[in-house]
């Protein structure tokens, strides 16, 4: 089959990789018909190559056909059309059941003192295969994908793969009050997907904040206060002026460890880069640091007494915090890997035919898995009106 594989930082190829085959009675073959490209796999494009071994197969956004099950997969058969959540959970541990599939007992990364495996995340979370492939090996194939209707286009429901559960949760974990003000940080396909779930859910203002254009400009057609982060020389204080001079209620940071304005924290970054593998893997695990300027904003934005909702992936180990600052405005802070099972359920409904957030139009590429290494190079550099890009085996 054709895999879109690491090769070295900012160098991913389309390439032969052998077929997945059966190896667990819980596992599941499928066939990919759809498959997003994510800014987590950024993160492996640039900081995270440490982590990464030649060869490696990328994605954890996928959809498709199944084409065959083991023994113990007894809800799915051959020709079933399913969305894969990129965590791999079994459903019945003490985690699971408490709606913490990113915790799950039965795949947690041990060896590396991580959570739930991930499809197509580097060996800190199982260096299992992705999804960016003609082909897919499903673990935990009784639990994990998520069936869906014929007869709809796949982008109605690939995003529940990711998307959809990490923008409903940082909603939910932002708890934004009856009539309250919610700001985003960073409008790519999780903070603009969060922007439209918190406006259907009825927050009253959505205050969203980024410094590309084009994602600007798509925000606004959704009713998104949107503010060019470029245009203000302090864009906590122009959150104030819209909220009383408090602060917005809710803050979600989806932009995460690559937030432009942190040079200090890029040049650490990218020195861990450069040190031979093992060692860069050691730098990093211990004492590897974050571009916070996101972080900094949020805390600066929020009122006292206020809700900060991380989406953007973390992955410092020694960040410096403003705990005096965070303490004194008695601010809430909620974070992690969107627990997709958890919220299928609460999504489902909504991929109806009034479609209403826009999901079969989300995505502004589709592209041949072929071109995979374009489309990686413009959605990192944002050119070309790149915000979700879809790649077809």
């Amino acid at each position: 089959m054709k895999a879109v594989v690491w090769r070295g930082k900012r160098d991913v190829r389309v390439e032969d990789a052998p077929d997945p085959v059966i190896q667990e009675p819980t596992d599941a073959v499928v066939r990919v018909t759809s498959t997003g490209l994510c800014g987590s796999d950024l993160h492996l494009y640039e900081v995270l190559s440490p982590f990464m071994a030649p060869g490696d197969i990328l994605g954890h956004e996928p959809m498709g056909i199944v084409e065959e099950t083991g023994p113990e997969v007894g809800h799915l058969a051959p020709g079933d059309r399913v969305v894969m959540p990129f965590n791999i959970s079994c459903g019945h541990c003490f985690m699971c059941e408490r709606g913490l599939q990113t915790q799950c007992e039965t795949t947690q990364v041990r060896d590396q003192n991580s959570g739930a495996a991930l499809f197509g995340y580097t060996k800190l979370y199982g260096r299992v295969p992705g999804g960016q492939a003609e082909y897919l090996r499903v673990p935990q194939a009784h639990y994990g994908p998520v069936k869906v209707p014929e007869g709809i286009p796949d982008d109605r429901y690939l995003f529940l793969s990711d998307v959809l559960p990490t923008a409903w949760q940082a909603v939910d974990y932002a708890d934004v009050p009856k009539g309250g003000t919610l700001a985003v940080l960073g409008l790519g396909p999780i903070g603009e997907m969060a922007c439209r779930i918190a406006l259907l859910q009825g927050a009253e203002q959505v205050i969203g904040i980024d410094l590309v254009p084009e994602r600007l400009a798509r925000a606004r057609t959704r009713g998104v206060d949107a503010l060019d982060l470029t245009a203000h020389d302090d864009i906590a204080a122009a959150v104030r002026e819209r909220t009383e001079g408090r602060g917005a209620d809710s803050v979600i940071d989806a932009v995460g460890m690559e937030a432009h304005g942190s040079t200090a924290g890029k040049l650490i970054q990218n020195m861990g880069g450069l040190l031979p593998g093992k060692l860069a893997e050691k730098v990093i695990a211990k004492a590897g640091v974050d571009r916070l300027s996101a972080l900094y904003l949020a805390i600066d934005m929020v009122r006292r007494g206020g809700t900060i909702s991380l989406s953007g992936v973390y992955g410092g180990m020694t960040d410096p915090l403003p705990m005096m600052t965070l303490f004194d405005k008695q601010i809430q802070l909620r974070m992690g890997q969107a627990n997709v099972k958890r919220w299928v359920p609460e999504i489902l409904p909504l991929l109806s035919d009034d479609d209403p957030l826009g999901t079969e139009t989300f995505a502004t590429h589709h592209l041949p898995l072929a071109e995979a290494p374009h489309a990686y190079e413009i959605f990192q550099q944002k050119q070309d009106g790149a915000i979700k890009i879809v790649l077809k085996p």
